[in-house]
């Protein structure tokens, strides 16, 4: 999520003050725990895997206001550079129960309410398939029309209704695609250290520079399909562009394809912090196209594999995490953002969301799903110490980091997947500008500014994430 300096105008105009009085929020239903769906040896010798993808775009962006997803509100679409797409993967173990989906969205990211719309238009296609667990996942792009809301003509939504139709009516039919086009194969994982393009704009410099492929072989010898994750905001074109694109994701995926004619699906990972790609050149179009093809050479260049035996074992989890970002709370009362929120009596406002986590164990590959942009000091440590954090807390206080809970250093972390929840941040680094937290970034005693904190749900997310998946890998380890 991108700075809610969009929509602090609002409290600056008198629009919307603190404390003001918002609809009453929805009791929350009682969750129920998750249940592992595990076999511990493979029942077929292969995986059966499908791919499908199409173009999401508006037939009329040079006669109706859409608006770009980044950086500053009211951006509205001068032209396209190049098509947004969604993708899907349908991977089936063949063990008799029922096969998993992955989508990604080139969109900065779908709220549950979206996720909740679509997963609902595809119930009849679980029937009748035995499809188990549909993911739906977004690229985190900055140069996409605005499917969460904030980026449009504050006060009202930058959310279209009918680019939205559009979006789901495509999720909706890659789904449905993949699992026809799918064969039996071999799926293979490796991974190898991208080049120097990242960069992390908030100490500690943690995150995974690791560019991870799961490369489907089909047995028949058609094309191969490559599910990639990556640690990186998809916003190489930054905030003075003004045109629609999938950022260096669609030249990634279109250099894959003229490299080594493979079709490619991407994710991002842990991206809060800030990480994303560097200036790669001084025109950013260049830059973003340079991006792209580097990820796709490194992407090629994968030589060290390990063939994964076909096993798909899951363990889904909704949870609770307390709201006290106030702002946040007014614009989804408004509209503005399609969000819901539930009285559980929790936190500075009693309001929390209901979301959800999910644990994937491919073959030997664990995999874990998150609905938020994770910093990666939470995934893999390496927090702040007391000296250098925002007010001196000593790093004790933060949560043990998702891999020492898995008890696997590659863990891979999916970010922005099912449901779309801002920025996770370390509590020992966790600062708000005391007298309008939540609107305006916090400098602390170092002179350091603390943006994310304003996209963020609150200071306990990161606790509440942990303790949360520490349950599941209790479950998963007993």
């Amino acid at each position: 999520m991108n700075t809610m300096k969009n929509v602090s105008k609002l409290l600056k105009n008198g629009m919307v003050r603190k404390g003001a009085k918002l609809q009453k929020a929805q009791t929350p239903p009682a969750l129920s725990e998750g249940v592992f769906d595990k076999i511990s040896e493979p029942v077929s010798e292969y995986f059966t895997v499908g791919f499908a993808k199409t173009d999401i775009m508006p037939d009329d962006l040079d006669k109706r206001k859409y608006y770009v997803a980044g950086y500053r509100a009211y951006n509205p679409a001068k032209g396209a550079l190049d098509p947004m797409t969604t993708s899907a993967v349908y991977i089936d173990d063949n063990s008799g129960r029922g096969g998993v989906v992955f989508v990604s969205v080139d969109s900065v990211g779908l709220t549950s309410y979206d996720v909740d719309i679509i997963r609902g238009r595809l119930i009849q296609f679980q029937r009748e398939t035995g499809c188990r667990s549909i993911n739906i996942l977004s690229t985190h792009n900055h140069a996409a029309i605005d499917t969460v809301g904030m980026w449009g003509p504050l006060p009202k939504t930058g959310r279209d209704k009918k680019y939205m139709q559009i979006l789901h009516d495509g999720v909706v039919r890659v789904v449905k695609d993949a699992y026809s086009n799918r064969k039996n194969g071999s799926i293979f994982y490796g991974k190898k250290e991208a080049p120097d393009i990242q960069r992390d704009s908030r100490l500690p410099h943690v995150f995974c520079k690791d560019l991870t492929r799961l490369r489907f072989v089909p047995e028949d010898g058609s094309t191969e399909v490559w599910i990639l994750n990556f640690a990186s905001h998809t916003e190489s074109l930054l905030g003075k562009n003004s045109f629609v694109s999938a950022d260096f994701a669609c030249y990634m995926r279109r250099d894959i394809w003229e490299m080594a004619h493979a079709e490619s699906i991407l994710f991002v990972g842990a991206i809060g912090g800030l990480i994303r790609l560097k200036e790669l050149d001084e025109d950013n179009v260049k830059s973003t196209l340079i991006g792209g093809r580097r990820l796709a050479e490194t992407a090629v260049a994968i030589s060290d594999e390990r063939k994964l035996s076909p096993v798909i074992n899951i363990l889904h989890q909704e949870y609770y995490c307390e709201a006290d970002n106030f702002l946040l709370a007014t614009i989804c009362n408004l509209h503005i953002i399609r969000s819901s929120f539930f009285a559980t009596g929790e936190g500075a406002l009693g309001l929390s969301v209901k979301t959800e986590m999910t644990y994937f164990e491919i073959g030997e590959l664990n995999m874990l799903l998150l609905p938020c942009e994770l910093f990666p000091e939470l995934a893999y440590g390496g927090y702040l110490s007391e000296q250098e954090s925002a007010e001196g807390k000593s790093p004790d206080i933060n949560p043990r980091p998702l891999i020492e809970i898995a008890g696997d250093k590659d863990l891979l972390v999916f970010g922005v997947a099912n449901d779309f929840t801002g920025y996770v941040v370390p509590p020992n680094d966790f600062m708000l500008d005391p007298e309008a937290p939540y609107v305006t970034d916090a400098k602390d005693r170092l002179g350091r500014k603390h943006y994310e904190e304003t996209n963020s749900l609150g200071p306990k997310t990161a606790y509440v994430i942990a303790e949360v998946f520490e349950k599941v890998m209790r479950k998963v380890k007993n």
